[in-house]
């Protein structure tokens, strides 16, 4: 049996967290992508990055690995679903003013293709579809290089005011 290993390093997520509560969501998210404020934890766990955002759009992309398989070798669903929560959850977080925060309340997940280290890049767009003052619908599509829709998501987060 071949044993691989892998080591993750991550900044502190309060220093992030702070910053949130002082930003407009789309100021936020672009600081996260452009690198000047750390990403989450769990971005450099499974090693994806925040490539895209602009009001109403989040896009995440990962490169598939033998780390996020399943037992039977292809990508584990959780992996989908992480992507597809967050690309959702950011498109909606992407809207929001300063001083508002949000939170899934539920993901609708549909998986249509497997996805193998073979796959290559894959990329995760999140887009609002109606967003009022308690309640966001969002959806988050996964892709591979060729535009084929690998798997597909729906999100209702639930907003609130920041808490001090």
């Amino acid at each position: 049996m071949t044993v691989r290993s892998r080591t993750v390093e991550w900044q502190d997520p309060g220093d992030s967290a702070k910053a949130a509560a002082t930003m407009a969501g789309i100021d936020f998210l672009r600081e996260i992508a452009a690198g000047r404020l750390p990403g989450p934890p769990l971005a450099a766990l499974l090693g994806f990055t925040l490539d895209e955002v602009e009001e109403g759009r989040a896009v995440f992309a990962i490169e598939p690995g033998e780390e996020h398989y399943n037992p039977i070798g292809s990508v584990h669903g959780g992996v989908y679903a992480t992507l597809l929560d967050s690309a959702a959850g950011c498109a909606v977080h992407s809207t929001l003013p300063q001083g508002t925060a949000y939170t899934s309340l539920d993901l609708s997940t549909r998986f249509l293709r497997p996805v193998t280290k073979e796959t290559g890049k894959i990329r995760a767009i999140g887009t609002v579809l109606s967003r009022g003052r308690r309640t966001a619908l969002a959806e988050a599509g996964l892709y591979d290089a060729q535009d084929r829709l690998l798997a597909h998501a729906t999100s209702t987060c639930m907003l609130f005011p920041v808490p001090q």
